[in-house]
């Protein structure tokens, strides 16, 4: 018996640091929107654009270094004509999957005056981050990121501009949608 579950546990491990994607089940709000940005990069996909930055480039460099562990990435954008066209139960599907084991919420803000939320999870095995998720939502506009691989956090910011990953900088403020 004792041996069986030591074989299991080790059987479990290779899905315990699996990078983690996670379904993006967003169905009833991509019905309800004006305007809907679909990007799916995989592995492989990453590794065939990463071909097209600049090696002699400092910040090129450091992205293609980052991306070389990451197993994908992909963002669903979506914009509404109204404001209220969506509500916070459209996103209950992607959010259920998000407190399941291994995943925590390290930012949670919300907005009173607008109603907006910005979520940021991390999926963490061992010392790894295996997986990132964002949910961003306004009245006029709902996004949902996830990065799922071996993620250097400190290096994630230089995503931003590239791969459909918004370009933040330190102090910016959100832009609001018109």
């Amino acid at each position: 018996m004792k041996r069986l579950l030591i074989l299991a546990c080790l059987a479990a491990l290779p899905m315990l640091a699996a990078p983690q994607q996670f379904q993006l089940n967003l169905d009833s709000v991509a019905a309800k929107s004006s305007e809907h940005v679909d990007v799916s990069l995989n592995k492989a996909t990453l590794q065939f654009a990463a071909k097209f930055l600049d090696a002699d480039d400092a910040d090129d460099a450091k992205v293609k270094k980052l991306i070389e562990g990451i197993e994908g990435i992909y963002v669903r954008h979506y914009k509404f004509k109204a404001a209220g066209t969506w509500t916070q139960a459209d996103l209950e599907p992607v959010r259920t999957q998000l407190q399941g084991p291994g995943w925590s919420k390290i930012v949670g803000a919300t907005s009173s005056e607008d109603g907006g939320s910005t979520e940021v999870w991390l999926h963490i095995a061992g010392a790894k981050n295996i997986g990132v998720a964002i949910l961003a939502a306004e009245a006029n506009s709902v996004t949902v990121v996830n990065i799922a691989g071996d993620i250097d956090l400190e290096s994630l910011a230089k995503l931003g501009g590239h791969f459909g990953v918004p370009k933040v900088k330190p102090g910016d403020k959100p832009k609001k949608e018109e």
